[in-house]
């Protein structure tokens, strides 16, 4: 896929003025910072721009090579997604913080031990928040999990692309792959750091 003449003018954009949020991106283009969402969604993920929260997006420096329509479109969650890392809900928190430092996860997906069904999310984010507050090592995870259905997910047909355009516009690290639209049995996971390998992996190939 080349890249847009829209997107063109958001490097260039962000080259002249980095760090710069995206809403003024949008400004300077005479845009909402809504209809930009699926174009920095591409510059992110294919490692074109960098984006840092509460600072803006950066220029990484790479130079884009035209990716095939039918890569991006074509190749699925399913085949990029990775293994999940679930966990049940009486887990004492400061073993989910061991969780995450042994399997190098952003989040752990948390199940029902009877049903095997996601209830629940716990981010780095929760767990940080619970350090903070102190004496909850002992508690479980439960306690500081977001809790279904406020958390957004995925299926393995969905396309890399739109995984990538979900990721952006949740602001999220990673999705929980289910086994189908109607089950809430966790398959895989799609994160920011596996599909922006799975970009640059084919820009290499095609380079």
């Amino acid at each position: 896929m080349e890249l847009s003449e829209r997107q063109e003018q958001i490097i260039q954009i962000v080259k002249n003025n980095e760090p710069i949020s995206g809403q003024h991106i949008a400004e300077k283009l005479a845009l909402t910072k809504s209809t930009l969402r699926s174009d920095l969604a591409v510059l992110t993920m294919t490692g074109i721009l960098e984006a840092k929260p509460k600072v803006g997006y950066y220029y990484s420096g790479l130079e884009a090579e035209p990716f095939t329509n039918q890569t991006l479109f074509e190749t699925t969650v399913g085949e990029v997604m990775i293994p999940p890392v679930v966990v049940h809900q009486d887990l004492k928190i400061k073993d989910a913080i061991t969780h995450l430092f042994m399997y190098d996860s952003g989040s752990l997906y948390v199940v029902d031990k009877e049903t095997q069904e996601l209830i629940g999310i716990i981010s780095r984010k929760d767990l940080l928040r619970s350090a903070v507050i102190g004496n909850q090592g002992e508690s479980p995870v439960a306690i500081i999990m977001t809790r279904m259905p406020n958390v957004y997910r995925t299926v393995r047909e969905t396309s890399a692309f739109e995984a990538a355009q979900l990721l952006q516009l949740h602001q999220v690290d990673s999705l929980p792959v289910m086994k189908d639209k109607n089950s809430l049995e966790v398959i895989g996971k799609i994160s920011k750091t596996n599909l922006l390998e799975f970009f640059i992996d084919t820009l290499k190939e095609q380079s």
